[in-house]
């Protein structure tokens, strides 16, 4: 490996592991947040919202994926690949996106409000983003594995 890709994999190493440093807080206070606001608003316990779903959101694509992506990184020097800072960005893009929409409609949905239709078409888009954000990973991981041959 030369120093250029030793370095360049050493910085987004770093960045992987503050990304999963943020996301394993941001989901761990959701859960936290989950519990109170619930309890708050006379919200029946054990009844299903999507406010309890960003904080597994939050811990399984955010500190999980990513956890696993530095693992790769390790690995194969992903970031090597012109693809893979794409990745990162709309990778977490999407994934904020989508959480912060599971927060935004499980608020009003524990406090018996309606949501609208906005909330679902930007979640939707979240989703797309993390879905291609998974297509960008795999093409930087082709591209790296490929290089290794």
């Amino acid at each position: 490996m030369t120093t250029d890709i030793a370095r360049a994999s050493r910085s987004a190493q770093l960045q992987l592991l503050i990304a999963v440093t943020v996301y394993m807080v941001l989901g761990l206070a959701a859960g936290l947040f989950y519990r109170e606001f619930t309890k708050l608003n006379g919200y029946e316990e054990g009844m299903m919202g999507q406010l309890g779903l960003a904080h597994t959101h939050i811990l399984m694509l955010g500190m999980i994926v990513l956890l696993l992506v530095l693992a790769l990184e390790k690995s194969f020097a992903l970031s090597s690949s012109k693809l893979f800072r794409w990745f990162f960005w709309v990778y977490n893009v999407g994934v904020v996106l989508t959480s912060s929409m599971l927060v935004w409609h499980g608020m009003l949905q524990a406090q018996g409000l309606e949501s609208s239709k906005m909330i679902s078409g930007i979640a939707g888009m979240g989703h797309m983003l993390v879905g291609a954000g998974f297509v960008l990973l795999l093409i930087s991981l082709f591209s790296a594995i490929r290089r290794e041959e």
